[in-house]
């Protein structure tokens, strides 16, 4: 109820604005189609979020004798800085067993991860260039680009990727193959769900994860409105004097936007994901109202709300109290920043209450107390797959 909204959107991207880079890789070194895999796997892993894959292309050693190569490129979203990014991508390097180079020469690699464009940034020190200074000379990598970014423009050059290819004086022609890399995401049993609520006390982090989700799963989002509501602050001055005030505003408008937009159906997005659930208008009010104010609530709550449509899985996101004070300090609403522990300890006992009575439900309550999903990527994947069903691969 008191979470979610559009000013907490407004925190949440500043805290982890992405930006767009596109990546090149190759391999003419061992199993090359796994190595791509592999090395995509782990971009979605630590990087970020994989949005397109080009196709395959094979290409010949340019510069020594191998093998032929086989090259792609990538769109991918992530928080990372450039410097930062560069580290990643060695980093996946490594660990797929390229060796550092004993050569002056080019030789054969297991995988070679570039940095081609990062947004329109132009950078240069002694370890990158951005963008990437042969990129515009090299068909093996205007190519695979073309197919996820035609209309990308060189920052630098002033000329569309599309452009450039038509320019390029590199006579090598890389050949597209009838093979195709998987978008890690895909290893994710989403299409199994219709309908996902997130839940969780103030502060669990529900509004940040269903941001995510919606963004790298193609999810109709809903989240729940509170920044205008004018009760809210004068709730936590006065509990006792505005609890049923707020109780009903928030429910008369969850009505309206629940209502509203389950009934518009969104042919181009896989699920609906939300940051409530519309059954926190009871767990709240139990905690905030005496018994008989809430025994009337409750009355009007069932007659309004007894043909909605209810999310085939539950998720509850636990955090202990400690984790809630640290992260309500940090999000800094003023009015929160006076909420007593037992007020926290309250509502949480009121979910795994309410969570215990519920049959028509796929219910997972996941602790992330000891993770931080926003800024760790490592435990967004690892919350991803407590979510969903995630294959082998």
């Amino acid at each position: 109820m008191l979470i979610g909204g559009n000013l907490f959107i407004n925190l949440h991207l500043i805290m982890i604005q992405t930006k767009i880079t596109y990546l090149a890789l190759g391999s003419n070194k061992g199993d090359k189609l796994s190595y791509l895999q592999q090395a995509i796997n782990l971009v979605f892993e630590t990087i970020g979020s994989v949005k397109q894959i080009s196709k395959i292309y094979k290409t010949e050693a340019i510069g020594f004798d191998g093998d032929d190569f086989f090259n792609i490129c990538i769109k991918v979203e992530t928080h990372l800085t450039a410097e930062e990014l560069l580290k990643h991508t060695q980093a996946i390097e490594s660990k797929i067993g390229r060796q550092k180079s004993t050569s002056e020469g080019y030789e054969s690699r297991e995988i070679d991860l570039d940095i081609i464009l990062y947004e329109d940034l132009v950078f240069s020190n002694h370890d990158l260039v951005i963008p990437h200074k042969e990129m515009q000379n090299r068909n093996f990598v205007l190519k695979p680009l073309v197919d996820i970014a035609p209309d990308v423009k060189h920052p630098k050059l002033n000329k569309t990727i599309i452009e450039l290819l038509e320019q390029c004086e590199d006579n090598s022609i890389p050949e597209p193959q009838n093979i195709w890399l998987k978008n890690p995401k895909k290893y994710y049993n989403y299409n199994s769900f219709n309908y996902i609520a997130i839940e969780g006390n103030i502060g669990a982090g529900k509004t940040s994860l269903s941001n995510l989700i919606a963004n790298d799963f193609n999810a109709k989002l809903i989240l729940e409105r509170y920044a205008d509501n004018a009760f809210l602050p004068k709730f936590y001055k006065d509990k006792a004097r505005y609890a049923f005030t707020l109780e009903m505003s928030f429910l008369a408008d969850r009505y309206q936007q629940i209502t509203d937009d389950l009934s518009q159906l969104d042919l181009f997005k896989d699920f609906i994901v939300s940051d409530y659930d519309i059954n926190k208008s009871l767990i709240f009010s139990k905690v905030t109202l005496p018994e008989d104010e809430f025994n009337l609530y409750r009355k009007l709550f069932n007659s309004m709300f007894k043909d909605i449509k209810k999310p085939d899985t539950y998720i509850y996101l636990h955090q202990n109290t400690e984790r809630l004070q640290e992260n309500i300090k940090n999000r800094g609403r003023d009015y929160e920043q006076n909420i007593e522990n037992s007020y926290l300890e309250d509502i949480n006992h009121g979910y795994l209450e309410f969570l215990k009575t519920q049959k028509d439900f796929n219910i997972k309550i996941i602790d992330i107390s000891e993770r931080d999903f926003i800024k760790n990527r490592t435990d967004y994947i690892w919350l991803l797959s407590e979510i969903f069903e995630k294959e082998t691969h």
